[in-house]
């Protein structure tokens, strides 16, 4: 199994270390954040967005379309009670494709579902949280 770690280093500032990676991680001014980085959220929607592109363009290479220039705006609201991203709503320009007939423009929307960050959103069973401390036998779950 594959796994992402993300260090606190005080002051509100995280770093993410993904293989040879490393990424600043902050939070809203209302938590203490100073923007030295994207926040939690952002990133989420921003593996949605990168997922997306990636396999366009990789469709989009191996079928003889011009993916040059393209650009994925993923549009999202915070909701409270319980804070949650909500109407996620991606939109793909392909600036330099013409569709030929609707199958094509249907089948680049099928692509992009099958992005596997989109798919995990939409089948994922459970999240599993495991805290380990000081105390007895080290962990417990929250």
């Amino acid at each position: 199994m594959a796994t992402i770690t993300t260090y606190y280093h005080g002051d509100m500032k995280f770093e993410t270390v993904m293989g040879n990676h490393k990424l600043i991680i902050d939070v809203p001014e209302g938590m203490g954040g100073q923007d030295r980085g994207p926040q939690p959220p952002q990133l989420f929607i921003a593996s949605i967005g990168s997922c997306v592109a990636a396999l366009i363009a990789e469709y989009c290479e191996h079928h003889d379309a011009d993916a040059s220039d393209m650009h994925v705006d993923v549009s999202f609201k915070k909701e409270p009670n319980p804070t949650r991203l909500t109407n996620i709503k991606v939109k793909v320009t392909l600036p330099h494709v013409s569709w030929q007939d609707k199958r094509q423009e249907e089948a680049l929307k099928r692509v992009a579902q099958h992005c596997p960050v989109h798919q995990t959103i939409e089948t994922v069973d459970d999240i599993e949280f495991e805290i380990i401390g000081k105390g007895t036998d080290e962990k417990a779950l929250a």
